[in-house]
């Protein structure tokens, strides 16, 4: 199984978006920096930020696009290209409208559920055989209102939630980077996920 040497945050630069559910992949990619004292610099020929980080005993590419989520795959194959990374090297987090706050799901492959982000990415690479790290954000319930739910900041318990499974997925970063996918996702999805708040009778 090939090891994972890019992991890409989706999102939307500036302030304005910063806190917002579609900037999830960000937040994530943000701790794993932190993590490796890896410094996000902007980078012009990738179009987004950029670092070579150390974690877990591998080398790994971190980069947030800073293209605007419709355009993110301008970014990914610009770097992936420049370093001979495949598609299945690569892992894209992002936020996931058909998973509840407080779970979270890795996949490859797939269709790209409407996000304009994977659908981009899929568009350049030319496959959609990258792997996906699925934060979900919930639904709104209504698809008329997803445009606005998506740039809107989670509410209190949904940002836990979300802080919750990053906590999960740093637990198997070690798998993913190792090429061991298929521990990483049983590793992931096992155990009881965040239950949701009862509602008040």
């Amino acid at each position: 199984m090939p090891q994972i040497k890019l992991i890409v945050g989706l999102g939307n630069p500036g302030s304005d978006y910063a806190q917002t559910r579609h900037n999830a992949g960000f937040w994530w990619v943000d701790e794993l920096a932190k993590d490796s004292s890896a410094s996000l610099r902007h980078d012009n020929k990738f179009h987004g930020l950029a670092a070579k980080a150390r974690l877990h005993g591998s080398d790994v590419w971190l980069l947030e696009p800073q293209t605007f989520m419709n355009r993110s795959g301008l970014s990914v194959v610009a770097l992936a290209q420049f370093y001979k990374i495949l598609p299945a090297e690569i892992l894209v987090v992002h936020d996931e409208l058909d998973i509840p706050a407080g779970q979270i799901k890795l996949k490859q492959g797939g269709g790209n559920g409407g996000h304009n982000g994977l659908k981009d990415i899929q568009a350049h690479l030319g496959t959609p055989d990258f792997w996906r790290l699925r934060v979900g954000i919930g639904h709104p319930g209504n698809k008329a209102e997803v445009a606005n739910f998506v740039l809107k900041p989670p509410r209190k318990e949904e940002f836990e939630g979300i802080m919750d499974v990053f906590i999960k997925a740093h637990h198997v970063l070690p798998k993913m980077l190792a090429g061991d996918m298929g521990g990483a996702m049983q590793q992931l999805h096992a155990g009881v996920q965040r239950p949701n708040k009862p509602k008040p009778e």
